[in-house]
Parts: structure tokens; sequence; C-alpha cells
């Protein structure tokens, strides 16, 4: 019998043999082109087959030489040795074939552990097989291995209990991979469930390793599961505010902060909510609730809704309490405080001259409007006006910058200028009660003056005479912005603007009720 024969033979595949081998390479490969993350596990198979094929060789080449016979125990071992390692690697590319190919597109994966598990099992009764086919007695071999599984059980009570605890938050799928916990004091992303222990990394860029059997024993809570519902979290911004206000008035302007415009990772539906927790001593305590898309940047979402919330108060005139135990101490003079007041007065003055309608004004009538100015912050990314809304203000900018924009078909809307300090925008608003032909939103922390209808109307009723003046203005402003939109030549223009004038008048005498 030939060398080549004497290999076939010890194969137990006559003249298939390196067909079969070629054939189980060829698969290795192409698995491992086909599937990329599955290339460490094949490269196992590989040495497997390799180990196989040299036991197979070294085997036959004894026989050959006659060396050993096959009733040799050296030559029984590495027969076996290389019929296990074949199997073994047959079984490893079963594995892939079945659970990276042909289950992974269909969503049923079954969990790692139960892989390993089904995989484990596998090798097991592969080499019971092949060593009941080499004729090992196996009544002695399981009656040992009950001795030696209870000897092992009592002494591995821990690391046993980890592993059935794995096995079973695997199976469960209680908690999975990618779920956000709250085991005791940890909070953080589930990042890997082994064997042993579960690895949760948390916020603060750690990663705590909890064995699976406290785990089980643990209760856990999976933020942001609820059944049928996207992955959101409820978040709690706790605040407090003056019984001098009205609780109505707070939540209102709380709430329409914080839903007038989008906020980053904070979920539109549903709304951010404003409560009145509890009455304290001094004080009512708020808290705003709101739902939080990443889990990952709970701080910084809370951060700025309390940004939100202070700006709103403050543009309200309402401001966060103080104790009330609080002690008070100042230094300041009265001839200093009143200083700061006329200096304050000042520049309010100032920034009515600048507001065209007002030009009919005398100084003591812009003086008398400065006084009732109201100061206005915006938060960046907040509407001050919308397009359509009906507001009765003017708003004066003093510090930051806005966009104008408009509607469009499409709903995307158009941006038609940027104001910046000293610019003014709801003339057509405080004095007709037109809605806004705009919509003006802050694009960075914006500070304006306020000034509403009713301050208006108390210089309007001692002077009325001034809204015709106010008319003027108004109309030539108008249709020389018409005649920029609608190409309207010099002498139309001029044609137009009595009609527009005594429109406006009538406007503006309808809204203040001067004809009463």
């Amino acid at each position: 019998m030939t060398f080549w024969q004497r290999i076939q033979s010890s194969a137990g595949m006559s003249g298939q043999y390196h067909w079969v081998l070629v054939g189980l390479l060829l698969s290795t490969f192409l698995l491992g082109a086909v599937v990329p993350t599955a290339r460490k596990r094949l490269r196992a198979t590989v040495l497997l087959f390799i180990g196989s094929l040299l036991a197979l060789h070294i085997s036959a080449w004894m026989l050959h030489q006659g060396v050993l016979d096959e009733t040799a125990a050296g030559y029984r071992y590495l027969h076996f040795g290389s019929q296990l390692l074949l199997a073994i690697g047959v079984i490893n590319l079963a594995s892939v074939l079945l659970f990276r190919v042909l289950l992974a597109p269909t969503g049923m994966q079954p969990p790692p552990i139960l892989r390993d598990t089904l995989l484990g099992l596998s090798y097991v009764v592969v080499a019971i097989t092949l060593l009941g086919r080499h004729g090992v007695d196996l009544t002695g071999i399981v009656a040992t291995s009950a001795v030696v599984t209870a000897v092992i059980g009592f002494s591995l009570q821990d690391t046993l209990g980890n592993v059935m605890g794995g096995v079973a938050l695997q199976m469960e799928r209680s908690i999975g991979v990618g779920d956000w916990v709250r085991i005791g004091d940890t909070e953080g992303l589930v990042r890997e469930i082994r064997w042993r222990q579960t690895s949760i990394e948390t916020r603060n860029w750690d990663t705590v390793v909890i064995p699976n059997s406290m785990l089980m024993k643990s209760q856990v809570t999976v933020l942001g599961r609820r059944s049928g519902k996207p992955l959101l979290h409820r978040m709690w911004v706790e605040f407090n505010v003056d019984f001098r206000y009205s609780p109505v008035d707070v939540i209102d302007a709380v709430e329409r902060a914080l839903q007038a415009e989008p906020i980053a990772d904070v979920a539109s539906d549903p709304p951010p909510n404003c409560i009145l927790k509890e009455f304290r001593e001094s004080y009512g305590q708020y808290a705003v609730r709101y739902w939080l898309k990443d889990f990952a940047k709970d701080a910084p979402t809370s951060s700025e809704v309390r940004t939100r919330i202070f700006v709103a108060l403050q543009r309200s005139g309402m401001n966060l309490s103080i104790p009330a135990q609080t002690v008070f101490m100042t230094m300041e003079s009265r001839q200093r405080k009143l200083r700061k007041q006329e200096e304050e007065r000042a520049r309010r003055a100032s920034a009515l001259k600048g507001v065209a309608v007002f030009e009919p004004l005398t100084e003591p009538e812009r003086l008398q409007l400065a006084d009732r100015l109201t100061v206005a912050p915006f938060r960046r990314g907040e509407v001050i006006t919308r397009q359509g809304n009906e507001a009765h203000f003017l708003y004066i900018i003093i510090k930051g910058e806005a966009e104008v924009r408009v509607a469009t078909p499409d709903g995307a809307g158009r941006v038609v200028s940027t104001l910046r300090a000293g610019q003014v925008f709801g003339e057509m608003g405080l004095l007709t009660g037109a809605p806004r032909n705009a919509t003006v939103t802050a694009v960075a922390d914006t500070v304006c003056y306020r000034l509403d209808k009713d301050v208006f109307k108390d210089v309007l009723d001692r002077r009325p005479e001034i809204a015709e003046a106010i008319s003027h203005l108004l109309a030539r402003r108008k249709v020389e912005l018409d005649a920029l939109t609608q190409g309207i030549d010099a002498e139309s223009m001029r044609q137009r603007t009595p009609a527009v004038q005594r429109d406006l008048l009538q406007n503006i005498r309808r809204f203040f009720m001067l004809d009463a």
C-alpha cells in the first residue's frame, strides 16, 4: 500500500479526502471575504484543518514505515486527534455560515452566550462520538465526570452563578447591549454582556464591571423603555419663584419659552411642561419636566433648559427667588443711585431717538416712553415674533443679533434681513395692530427694549395730532418698500402715498380709539 493510500485509508474517505479538505479551505476563505467580522474564528478554523492534516500525515507515515501498527496507542491518539481537529473546524465553519450568513439578515440571531453554549455542546458530542468509535469505554468516563462535576460545582459556586446569570440575561433579553440602565448608584450604557460579568459605561467615562450573579439579585431600571413608545427619559429641572408672582403667569411664561422653538435632544412629543411642586417658606417651588432623547447628554440638555427658564422669567419681569433670611447690605449712596437711573434713562431716550416713527415726539414725551420701556432678553434660537401673530409691541435691539424670515410656499422660509443693535421692528404691530409680516429669531443672545401699546396710548391720548405725523412717516416708508419689491416707478409711488397715509391714519385712530 502506498503512502497516499495510507492517508486515504486513515482518513476514512477513500479517494475523496483531498477534495473534501480543499473544499473546506476554499469555503473558509470565501466566508472570510463575505463576513470580515468572523475572520478571527475562521483563522482558527484554518489552523485546525492544518493541525488535522499534519496529525493524519504523521500517523499514516508511521504505519507506512512500520514504526507503529493500527492497534498501537500512539497511532490511535494521533488518529483521534486528527479527526477531532477536523470535526471542530467543520463545526466552526458551520457556525459562521449559520449565525453570520443565514440567520443575521432575518433578525433571528441568538444571543452570543447561547451561540457559545451550542458550540460547546457540539464539541462535547463530537468528542464523545469519536471516543466511542475508537473503543473507549464511556461508562467509566460518565461515572468519573459525575464526581468531578460535583466537586467543581461546590468549589466554583460563584463563578457558575455568574455564568448562569449571563445565560439568563441573554435568554430573557431583560437587558441588552445598548440599553441605558440604573443599578443602585450606577447609571450608564450596557456595552457588553459576557459569561461572567456585564460591562456598563458611565457618563464619567468609566466602565463598571458587575458580576452577573449580583445583577440578577439587584433591582435594575432600564431607562427610557416603554412598550410601543420611542426611547425617551423624563428629566426634572427645579427652580423657585417668589410668591409675588402668580403661578399661572410663571407656568405660562416658562412653557411658552420651552415650546416655542425646539431644543436639541429634547422631545417635542410629549412637550416640556411646567408644574408647581410645593409652597415653601417664601417662594413657590416649580419644576420643568422634559423628555430626553440622547441619554448621554443629560447635564448639557438640562443646562440649556435652565437657561431658557432664566431668560423667560427675566423677560416677563419675574426673578428667581432668594431665601427670605438673606440679608442685603449696600454701601451705595442716594446720589450714586440717582446718577445710575439717569444714565439708564438717557440710554433709553437715545434708543427711542433712533426710531423714525417717533420723530414727531418732543423730548419730554420720549422721556416719558423711556421710563416705561421693558427690558426683554432672548436666548439664542428663540423666536421674538412669529409671522401671522398679533403682538402689540415694538422692539429696539440694544444687544445681540436677530434674523428676519418670511414664509415661502415650500414651508422652509427665506431670510430677508439681519437686525443688529440699534435697529427696530414691530412698528406696524404697535401702531395699527396689524399681524406680524415676518418671523424674527434671535441668532445670538439678544436684549431688547420693548414698548407696549398701552404705554404709547398715553402719549397719543394727550396729543392725538401726533397720529397724523406718524401716519405720514409710515406711509412714506411703506410706499418706498413697495416700490422696491413691486417695481413701482416714482410717479406711481407719489400718487399712492396720500391714499396709503389716509388708510394708516384711520387704522391708528381706530386701534387706539382716538375717535371715541
